[in-house]
């Protein structure tokens, strides 16, 4: 049920004419994460999410290293990278989530969620998420990932028609792609913010860019969501797959997937925003 794409995976803005701010430029303060009890800390913990932020943090630190070779030509240097440390870390960003999470489940009866999390199915459910989460981390792993979904889309699979209707019962495309092109609006704002961008565009010539982008957006979602779900279900037996399939299709399942997806765009959100007021600052010179 950790559905949110990894780290960065959001296609990168078609910055294709950037330039350097002047000097001094001043940028939007950078909204400060809640400080969040979480209300629902059972849940919270049968979902360790301390250990998926942690994975998302080294996904996000590989994702600094795409960011520069594409718009500093590999020259960020350490401060660039301290800085992506810093934007990804995940004690900024979990309480950042956990504040958006409770409060979509602020009215919600989390008995049926937490249950089901803590049956054993629940936890072993989580258990093979994270591993594969962590699996991917490795690029050896991800190509091999890749290719077995090639290998299986062209031999209409049975096990990928099941995993396709699981992603179908949770939304997890249309959610992920949203958030994908959320987050690119975020980083262009970023990038604005910090006078990157020449000629004062609109909040219309950003969403323009951004939509157009969709195509690409949905291709690489579908690419690595497929990939993944493949890989961290493989133990699991088609009965196995077909409760996770009807407990994402109840209304708890489906309340809960709302409100990760939408604790998991905000956090997004703020990410790419920062990513692209540090990226501006980069480009004029400026030590980030």
């Amino acid at each position: 049920m950790l559905f949110g794409l990894a780290a960065g995976l959001a296609t990168l803005p078609a910055l294709a004419e950037v330039t350097p701010p002047a000097a001094g430029t001043a940028e939007a303060p950078a909204t400060p994460a809640p400080a969040a009890t979480p209300a629902h800390a059972e849940l919270t913990g049968l979902l360790r999410l301390d250990e998926l932020f942690a994975i998302m943090q080294k996904e996000g630190e590989a994702y600094g290293d795409e960011l520069q070779d594409e718009l500093f030509a590999g020259q960020g240097g350490p401060r660039w990278h301290q800085e992506v440390r810093d934007i990804y870390a995940a004690d900024r960003l979990l309480p950042l989530f956990l504040a958006t999470f409770d409060a979509a489940l602020a009215d919600a009866d989390i008995a049926p969620m937490r249950d089901f999390f803590a049956a054993p199915f629940g936890r072993r459910a989580v258990d093979l998420e994270l591993a594969a989460r962590r699996a991917l981390l490795d690029e050896g792993v991800e190509e091999a990932a890749t290719l077995r979904l090639e290998d299986m889309m062209a031999a209409e699979a049975p096990r990928l028609a099941q995993i396709e209707r699981f992603a179908a019962a949770a939304d997890l495309i249309e959610a992920n792609v949203l958030g994908g092109l959320n987050a690119n609006l975020a980083f262009y704002r970023g990038m604005v913010e910090g006078g990157a961008i020449p000629g004062d565009p609109t909040d219309e010539d950003l969403l323009a860019d951004v939509w157009s982008q969709e195509d690409s957006i949905r291709a690489e979602t579908e690419r690595w969501l497929y990939s993944y779900l493949l890989l961290a279900y493989d133990p699991l037996t088609d009965d196995e797959i077909d409760g996770y399939i009807a407990f994402s299709e109840s209304g708890p399942g489906r309340q809960l997937n709302a409100a990760l997806f939408a604790a998991f765009d905000r956090v997004f959100e703020q990410v790419s925003y920062d990513l692209g007021k540090a990226a501006a600052a980069m480009l004029a010179g400026q030590e980030i």
